[in-house]
């Protein structure tokens, strides 16, 4: 595994491109976010989509989410409201997951089943380190959250390496971050459902 220590404000521009020459040849990386740590792949390599999930141990009916760069991009991969984008305007970037009902842009190793409706996770981290590699890969990163628990994450890149290590191909070292995850949201048709309470609050969302 390789580890690229990286300054968490201004992340050096080569380190960042040498992470994403990792995910260019279907490599698994394991990054900072606002967060705690991802473990994240290109959102397309079904053989790295299965690395991550046989690393975590998770069922293959739990989706993973697509990190995005900015608020722009969500709408190529979910069905963007008028409400939901009010609401995204406010809280992205942010550590918030939503949920929507998937585009044809997403591809199908990626969407999930809930109540019937073909759906994905998108999310924009507000972290420096996570927002340089998502716009240096250009692309997606197909990603889930290092935890300890469904609730509780991992925000040690020590403590990353040392779970992960065998797995990782990758580990961009951004320092400390938090340990609550993202909080979860689902916006199907202007409906607001909390899915999971995280590190983003829940007064925002009204």
């Amino acid at each position: 595994m390789l580890r690229l220590v990286v300054h968490p404000e201004h992340p050096e521009p080569r380190k960042v491109e040498r992470a994403v020459e990792e995910l260019r040849r279907g490599g698994v990386m394991a990054y900072p976010t606002d967060t705690v740590y991802a473990i994240g792949c290109h959102a397309s390599d079904r053989r790295a989509i299965d690395r991550i999930y046989a690393l975590k141990g998770m069922e293959e009916r739990k989706p993973l989410t697509l990190l995005l760069p900015d608020l722009g991009e969500i709408a190529r991969f979910g069905v963007v409201t008028d409400g939901a984008y009010r609401m995204m305007k406010r809280l992205v970037p942010g550590p918030y997951t939503f949920v929507l009902e998937a585009t044809r842009e997403v591809p199908r190793m990626v969407m999930a089943e809930r109540n019937r409706r073909r759906t994905v996770g998108v999310r924009v981290p507000d972290h420096p380190v996570a927002l340089a590699l998502l716009a240096s890969y250009g692309a997606p990163i197909l990603s889930t959250s290092a935890v300890d628990d469904e609730r509780v994450g991992i925000g040690d890149p020590n403590e990353v390496r040392d779970r992960y290590e065998r797995g990782l191909d990758v580990l961009v070292d951004g320092g400390f971050t938090g340990s609550d995850v993202s909080t979860v949201v689902a916006l199907i048709r202007d409906e607001i459902e909390i899915l999971r309470v995280g590190k983003g609050a829940l007064d925002a969302l009204y």
